[in-house]
């Protein structure tokens, strides 16, 4: 026997009413978003400036370009080969080249006339000649790795050697096929170095002294990689995402405690583009069509989860990326061939740009500015369906295939890199 009332024809019509009439379920709210850490020294103080994301927070630049390129204020030759961008700090320019055996570094004031050159080792003489990394400017100091694995610490006032040390040395690691190529980045007290040794994949040396403040631990059978760290906070934790020979990983900016890790294949172990912090989650890319990935981070007490969220054929290899509005910008070594616009959100590629050659982005003032590696300098507005060219020129004039440093905006300048030679030209707006 069924026990209970029975519903009549009008009752459930109004119950049917009710329902229709309740409010509809709200959505879950997104996952907090991680916060990237700015440094504290003004200008473009280090690798892909001051939150190494790429962004600059420039207005009142040129919107679009005259043709025939911009105004060049000055150039400064005799900068030995390399690929490192320039980093600017406190009215000084610094910029690292190979010349002969050495690694020298060169300071300059803002009109490109020297003040100083330091050496901070040895050349890269084998496969790509030429310096790596950018410097970082701190306190009154300057920091930079050389490809052999040599971190020095300057005083950038006059470049006197404060201290250096073999990273590979102290913390078992060896030189990579292309050299080491790491920007180094200063947390406060400490300066970040990524071995990729059995004694440690990253560890931290008191920016002072160089002695060890903390080292991770190995991640087997790995070595360093060429990209470069970046730092946020997210879940009430300070986090390091790196890079190894076949890993992206995460650490605790404070202890060095490994948090979580995940295999990014490479066919070369040549995992180059920095991590890039989108929303909860970091964002990299291996190159020879392997594709980018997102991971996800959940901060549970002590516990930080990873979870894969989605994947993208965009195969970048050392421009970097930015992210803007929702969305990021890329190039492709392979897989496109040009240059991606992807969603943050799903990873989908909304549209492709094919006639510019890969190459290093950076964003300011509503505009991507975009070196390709064959030497073309270009201004893009973003719209819906592609990417609209406001100007392009060639600052190298014969077509080359190495034009890989990162272009740097500050006050109202863009500086360029080829080599031997740093251009700066006027991009204020009128």
């Amino acid at each position: 026997m069924r026990h209970g009332f029975p519903l009549n024809p009008p009752a459930l019509a109004a119950l049917a009413a009710l329902a229709l009439q309740a409010p509809a379920q709200e959505p879950a709210p997104p996952p907090p978003a991680g916060r990237l850490a700015a440094s504290k020294e003004p200008g473009w103080p280090q690798w892909r400036g001051p939150r190494r994301d790429g962004i600059s927070d420039e207005k009142g630049l040129l919107q679009s370009w005259p043709e025939g390129g911009l105004r060049l204020l000055w150039t400064a030759a005799g900068l030995g080969r390399g690929y490192a961008s320039p980093v600017i700090s406190g009215g000084m320019i610094a910029i690292p080249g190979d010349v002969g055996r050495d690694l020298v570094i060169f300071a300059l004031d803002l009109e490109g006339k020297p003040l100083w050159q330091a050496r901070n080792g040895r050349s890269w003489t084998r496969n790509y000649p030429g310096a790596r990394a950018c410097c970082a400017f701190d306190g009154g100091r300057l920091y930079h790795l050389n490809a052999h694995g040599r971190a020095a610490c300057l005083d950038a006032k006059t470049g006197r050697e404060i201290w250096s040390v073999d990273i590979l040395q102290r913390f078992g690691g060896r030189v990579i096929t292309w050299g080491l190529a790491e920007c180094l980045l200063v947390d406060g007290p400490r300066l970040v170095v990524t071995p990729g040794g059995r004694l440690g994949a990253m560890a931290a040396l008191d920016k002072n002294t160089g002695e060890t403040a903390w080292a991770s631990d190995p991640i087997e059978g790995d070595n360093a990689s060429y990209g470069s760290p970046i730092l946020f906070e997210l879940g009430g934790r300070r986090h390091l995402a790196a890079l190894s020979s076949r890993h992206v990983f995460g650490v605790d900016a404070d202890t060095g405690k490994a948090l979580w890790k995940r295999p990014r294949p490479s066919r070369y172990e040549a995992l180059c583009a920095t991590p890039l912090l989108v929303g909860d989650g970091v964002f990299v890319t291996s190159p020879d069509n392997l594709g980018g990935a997102l991971y996800r981070l959940t901060v549970a007490g002590a516990e930080t989860r990873v979870q894969d969220a989605w994947e993208t054929r965009v195969d970048t290899l050392h421009g970097g990326a930015v992210l803007v509005d929702g969305t990021i910008y890329a190039s492709a070594y392979q897989a496109i061939r040009g240059w991606g616009a992807i969603d943050a959100r799903t990873g989908e590629v909304r549209y492709e740009m094919n006639d510019l050659p890969a190459g290093s982005v950076l964003w300011a003032d509503g505009r991507l500015y975009i070196l390709s590696e064959r030497g073309d300098m270009a201004l893009l507005k973003p719209g819906p369906g592609g990417l609209e060219f406001c100007g392009r020129f060639r600052p190298v004039p014969e077509r080359k295939s190495d034009v890989w440093p990162h272009p740097v905006i500050l006050d109202g300048r863009l500086y360029l890199r080829y080599h031997d030679t740093l251009y700066c030209y006027d991009i204020r707006g009128r």
